[in-house]
């Protein structure tokens, strides 16, 4: 078994060897808790939950830090506003809410879009108000190395000098002179317009109760600082890996590490970067009124379905959304729940407690997953085994349909499909009577077949479905499971 997976920095493909013996470190960003999540921030956590997983398939004890981001501009912006036009739930019209109050909501509102989706919760998950002497000690590090200064003009910012790190640049493979200013600060202090801010003074107007005292002046924390600081206070100078959205490599990743870097911590070995979700090969806006959120998928499919369409594609990839995809994201989902729970009842009933992915996991999915967390083509072995697993359940092979069921459900498990709820089989009695009465039907529609009498083979094939049981038909025969919600 080696696992191999992409790293940004080095922009190749290299061999996983934990930096500690059967121990993985992982930090990805998390939300800043301006607004409710949208569909890119929840692809994000479920490959990284994705891997996650398949890293403790492998044995690895695993440590995972996501940090919540909840003081920012934006944060402040919105605390100032009105708001409840972007979620269903909010009322038109409500007076400011103060910005702590508002970040906390919407991390709540995070919260439950990961536990709907089944996304596991990580060891830690830091605030960014909590770690502010942190932040603190690492800005001294990087003056007394000669990487940061403090503003001459006694505004209390605190920048770091870009100029003075030689690798600047190094992560996203660009050249400083190409750069355009950073804009997360006033540029009147900087020494370099590329120089960013580690650490914001108060300005007039700001709420007090968003300003923290320091060695500088009053003021509050820059955005890259902030995970620079959580990041090493969890998992030490140096951990696994690094995660995150497409969009954060530049400038967040490339700032954190850095300043990380420049403060003497080898940081992550790892850099590991997630694709955007597109619209019909768009970018998504709201300008352009065409973003779909985690909430509105959640209306059109179930839990199980949406977390199977965001995790279906290769981490790296584009996930590219139309309004189809959840439909055939369902039917996918359909095939491999239905095997389940037919091939469940024939064995006499099987949940994923009473399997262990160690032992019935296929090789080639694992090859796959080894491969980069190589998703679509696990997603293949998954389909193909369900296939074979309802031919054993045509042909009455007991062993091969118990065989391929707790295959199936040890891909299921490792993907974070099982974490979603999956409505129960039909048990013991109820499924032998109905079984019993769904055979005749199909036995009759056979014949009926066989007789090219498409009339009849379609009204029973029209009565089962009005009751609820879908029937496909395959090489071996049809088969039949029953509708799911």
């Amino acid at each position: 078994m080696t696992l191999r997976f992409y790293d940004t920095a080095s922009a190749e493909v290299r061999d996983f060897v934990p930096l500690e013996p059967g121990k993985a470190s992982v930090y990805y960003c998390g939300a800043t808790v301006q607004g409710m999540p949208h569909v890119g921030h929840v692809r994000s956590a479920i490959a990284f939950d994705q891997l996650t997983r398949w890293l403790e398939f492998r044995g690895l004890r695993v440590t995972v830090v996501r940090n919540v981001t909840d003081i920012d501009d934006k944060i402040l912006i919105k605390s100032e506003q009105s708001f409840g036009s972007d979620w269903a739930d909010e009322p038109t019209a409500v007076e400011a809410e103060e910005w702590w109050a508002l970040a906390y909501r919407y991390e709540q509102a995070f919260e439950d879009a990961y536990d709907t989706l089944g996304v596991q919760r990580p060891t830690y998950e830091p605030r960014a108000t909590g770690h502010i002497p942190e932040m603190h000690a690492l800005i001294q590090r990087l003056i007394d190395r000669g990487h940061a200064y403090p503003a001459p003009d006694d505004s209390g910012d605190v920048y770091f000098d870009v100029r003075s790190w030689s690798k600047y640049g190094s992560l996203t493979r660009q050249n400083i002179d190409d750069m355009q200013g950073a804009s997360d600060a006033d540029p009147r202090g900087k020494r370099d317009p590329r120089d960013f801010a580690l650490w914001k003074g108060y300005k007039e107007g700001e709420p007090v109760s968003a300003r923290w005292e320091s060695p500088w002046g009053a003021g509050r924390p820059g955005w890259h600082l902030e995970c620079s600081a959580m990041v090493t206070k969890y998992l030490g100078a140096r951990f696994d890996i690094h995660g995150g959205g497409l969009d954060l490599r530049f400038p967040h990743h490339e700032n954190e590490m850095a300043q990380s870097q420049a403060a003497g911590d080898e940081f992550a070995n790892f850099w590991m970067h997630n694709g955007m979700v597109t619209y019909e090969g768009e970018k998504m806006s709201k300008s352009i009124g065409n973003t779909v959120s985690p909430g509105e998928m959640l209306e059109l499919a179930s839990p199980r379905v949406v977390r199977y369409y965001l995790g279906q594609a290769h981490y790296r990839s584009v996930l590219d959304y139309r309004p189809t995809s959840l439909q055939e994201a369902a039917a996918a989902v359909e095939r491999i729940d239905g095997f389940i729970a037919k091939a469940g009842a024939k064995v006499g009933g099987v949940s994923s407690s009473d399997v262990a992915p160690q032992g019935n996991m296929p090789a080639a999915f694992a090859a796959a997953m080894d491969d980069d967390l190589n998703v679509p083509q696990a997603l293949g072995v998954l389909h193909e085994t369900v296939r074979s697993g309802n031919t054993a359940l045509a042909a009455g092979d007991l062993d091969g349909t118990k065989s391929a069921l707790y295959s199936v459900i040890s891909m299921t498990q490792v993907l974070g499909l099982d974490a979603v709820k999956r409505p129960e089989a039909v048990q013991g009695r109820e499924h032998a009577a109905l079984e019993v009465l769904v055979e005749a039907q199909l036995e009759a529609r056979a014949a009926a077949r066989a007789n090219k009498d498409w009339a009849a083979s379609d009204a029973i094939r029209d009565t089962l479905a009005a009751a609820g049981v879908v029937v496909e038909d395959g090489a071996e025969g049809a088969t039949w499971s029953l509708k799911r919600d």
